[in-house]
């Protein structure tokens, strides 16, 4: 189980700084729930070894901390500059090339192939989060285009590049992406994440290489495209969770609207029970401050308020200097704003629609009747998770405990808002299992006698169907 009582979840992100056994391990005590490979950075052999560390602390610990693996996708970057640095200044013109070659103030390399190709006269070229700018004067030929800087500054080594008004024709699921799975299939991992998402058809491809290989991982969709917001709908149905990426999607669209896009995402994929998880910059300033700002305290809080079922760190735990104070204060920030009753109890109404309609319906009641009878827990017994994702999404006062014989998907559950998650494999007849999971609450100190619990599940237990059972209970 969890060490820590927060509701939202902490992601945090693995790199050098925390890639011990005794820091792993510090940052499980300090509050983190998913560990987030980069498949960006770092190859095959490190990676496993950091799998086996936090399989191996969990054990120790007798904690269900997840992963979560996170393909790159179309990154897009430029080439080396020898030297360090290159100064490209403002109304200078230079050539962008697609060729393998070191960067100099005229002549700058970007890893995309189809960089010529895809681009248009007067398209805007941003470089190392937008703080340099070009604008596209002219295709030279299939592998350079004359650019102006409009905004200049130094360059350094492998940068990232984004095109707000380009349409990227490279596929979200790159080669690369295509063989880090076939390696990370084969790990314990619960979760895979992949960039620059742009349809729902490429979160479909990568479910498709899933199933094939008979796996159970779940998959997340990064939001960080302007086109994906075009197609967001469509995205959240074809995927099990959603990540909304700020960095990229900060510069592929006007600053202001982020604030609002997060909002809207958030509240759709609750809607659609699915969790959703806001990341980026979150404690940018503790990668070398050992605390937050307050803007960043306020930005942790509304993405609570908003109904985030996870908050993520990147930097700040892979390269910073205070990884476990990070955690720690992104831990305390979650905990204060939680006592804030307004966060809970959403009631999102399910979908007469639906195909699952009446779990979805007892699931809604659950938190509703939890609500009214100031319950302590709601209690599910679950094979496939969704009936967690179903509770989780109502956000109940109460807490969520769930019950499954599924070890993955114990550590799948990790990442969902409110819900701890226990191994039961004794589902017999329902009073014996509801008076047997009740037991362990107890002895977990989680419940007392006396305390008001709703227990769902199927019926017959054995069965292991949909659910279709609501039962108030005290605890004896």
């Amino acid at each position: 189980m969890n060490l820590t009582p927060n509701r939202t979840k902490i992601i945090a992100t693995v790199g050098p700084a925390i890639e011990s056994r005794e820091m792993i391990a510090a940052l499980i005590r300090a509050g983190v729930n998913i560990f987030r490979l980069n498949l960006s950075h770092g190859d095959e052999e490190k990676h496993k070894a950091v799998i086996e560390l936090v399989q191996s602390v969990n054990d120790e610990l007798g904690t269900t901390v997840g992963l979560l693996a996170d393909l790159q996708g179309p990154k897009i970057r430029t080439g080396k500059v020898p030297g360090g640095t290159v100064l490209l200044p403002e109304n200078h013109e230079l050539i962008l090339t697609t060729d393998d070659v070191e960067c100099t103030a005229d002549l700058v390399s970007i890893s995309y192939q189809q960089f010529a190709r895809d681009v248009a006269e007067g398209d805007h070229v941003l470089i190392d989060d937008g703080k340099l700018e070009l604008r596209v004067m002219e295709k030279i030929d299939h592998t350079r285009v004359r650019a102006k800087v409009i905004y200049g500054g130094l360059l350094s080594s492998k940068k990232g590049v984004n095109m707000p008004h380009t349409r990227i024709s490279e596929p979200s699921l790159t080669e690369s992406d295509k063989q880090n799975l076939r390696w990370v299939l084969d790990c314990d991992i619960q979760w895979i994440a992949l960039s620059f998402v742009r349809k729902a058809d490429d979160m479909r491809e990568l479910r498709g290489i899933i199933n094939y290989h008979n796996k159970d991982v779940r998959i997340i969709a990064k939001i960080e495209r302007p086109e994906a917001l075009e197609e967001i709908d469509s995205i959240i149905e074809a995927s099990d969770g959603i990540m909304v990426a700020r960095g990229d999607l900060g510069v592929e669209l006007p600053m202001e609207r982020i604030p609002m896009i997060q909002k809207h995402i958030t509240r759709k994929s609750m809607a659609a029970y699915k969790p959703v998880i806001i990341a980026t910059q979150m404690m940018e300033s503790m990668i070398s401050h050992f605390r937050p700002t307050r803007a960043e305290a306020t930005d942790v809080a509304n993405a609570v308020f908003d109904g985030a079922d996870a908050v993520m760190l990147s930097a700040e735990t892979s390269v910073g200097q205070y990884p476990v104070k990070v955690v720690e204060a992104m831990r305390d920030i979650i905990a204060e704003v939680e006592k804030d009753p307004s966060i809970y109890n959403r009631e999102i109404k399910p979908d007469k629609d639906s195909p699952h309609y009446l779990s979805d319906a007892i699931c809604y009641n659950a938190a509703n009747i939890a609500m009214h009878v100031n319950a302590r827990a709601i209690l599910g017994m679950t094979r496939s998770g969704y009936t967690a994702f179903m509770l989780a999404s109502q956000r109940p006062g109460a807490a969520i405990h769930i019950f499954t014989d599924s070890q993955q998907l114990i550590k799948t559950l990790s990442l969902v808002w409110g819900v701890r998650a226990f191994y039961y494999n004794r589902f017999e007849s329902t009073d014996k299992t509801i008076a047997e999971v009740q037991d362990i609450l107890k002895e977990k100190g989680l419940v007392i006698r006396g305390d008001i619990v709703l227990n769902t599940g199927s019926m017959p237990l054995g069965s292991r169907s949909k659910t279709n059972m609501l039962k108030i209970g005290i605890v004896r």
